[in-house]
């Protein structure tokens, strides 16, 4: 029974990441909307499909999919899985990424691409690390999550903010997919932060406003914001993705936070038939649930 009900709040976690993605990517780039958007559509900047996702979604799944190869986090494959995806839709990505795949494919190696497309971009705490990790906190329990964390966001990002965003979220889904609630799960967030700045944002998280920027600290600041003060997962991804700006990334990241809390089961039955790959991200999900309990 404990192995059902986990695993529901594991498919909950890859599904709500995806369909936070799929509705919010219309809206990226736009200022907060007058009405809010609460159905699949279409276009946006990157006129995306109704029900489709972008490098959010894309890039958890290479994730998930080298957690589940490896029984563990590969830095090798992992990067690899990065790359082949930016070659396929290279519009999606953010200036980070986008700048250590263009190194990388030009023949920096790997281990040193982030510190340069760090100097050359003039930083790098952009919330791209952030948006993918989710799948480690189904993997990895709250003991083992943030060590990883941090490895798996400095593959791209060099800034230590960008990683501990990641270590937070990814610490937070690894306690709700295991029983925890979700405030006991940010009191051990918060109390696990490496970083003066992140831990002051966060831990007084309505003190300050809603800017669902690129960098790292805005944008998760936005979707634990809206995760903490909704009652339910349709609130907090209408609330999400409305806010505008990285309205793709603060769904991906706010709709993996819901799924750990409330589980697959709470994700509306429209989205769950208007997402065009609900099926296979579940099945995906299944996967690395499964080779996360022989972890």
């Amino acid at each position: 029974m404990i192995f059902i009900t986990n695993f529901v709040r594991a498919a909950g976690i890859l599904v709500g990441l995806a369909v936070g993605d799929a509705l919010g990517a219309p809206l990226e780039g736009l200022p907060p909307q007058e009405k809010n958007v609460t159905e699949m559509q279409s276009g946006g900047i990157h006129a995306v499909s109704r029900g489709e996702y972008t490098d959010d979604t894309l890039q958890a799944m290479g994730l998930a999919r080298s957690l589940v190869l490896y029984r563990g986090f590969s830095p090798e494959d992992f990067i690899s899985r990065l790359i082949s995806g930016f070659e396929k839709a290279p519009a999606y990505y953010g200036p980070t990424s986008r700048m250590v795949f263009s190194l990388i494919q030009e023949g920096v190696r790997p281990e040193e691409a982030a510190l340069i497309a760090h100097a050359r971009n003039g930083g790098s705490r952009t919330n791209g690390s952030v948006m993918r990790g989710p799948p480690l906190g189904i993997f990895y329990p709250p003991g083992a999550v943030r060590e990883v964390s941090l490895a798996c966001s400095a593959l791209t990002h060099y800034d230590p903010v960008a990683g501990e965003c990641s270590a937070f979220v990814n610490l937070m889904i690894a306690e709700m997919c295991r029983g925890v609630s979700k405030t006991r799960a940010f009191s051990r967030a918060l109390d696990c932060c490496g970083n003066d700045e992140v831990a002051g944002r966060f831990g007084d998280f309505r003190a300050r406003p809603l800017e669902p920027a690129l960098d790292a600290a805005l944008s998760t600041h936005c979707a634990l914001t809206v995760f903490m003060d909704s009652r339910t997962f349709e609130e907090t991804l209408v609330r999400a993705v409305n806010l505008g700006g990285d309205a793709d990334t603060v769904g991906a990241i706010a709709g993996a936070l819901a799924g750990a809390h409330y589980g697959f089961s709470a994700i509306p039955d429209r989205w769950r038939a208007d997402f065009k790959h609900t099926d296979r991200v579940l099945s995906l999900a299944q996967q690395l649930w499964a080779a996360a309990e022989h972890v």
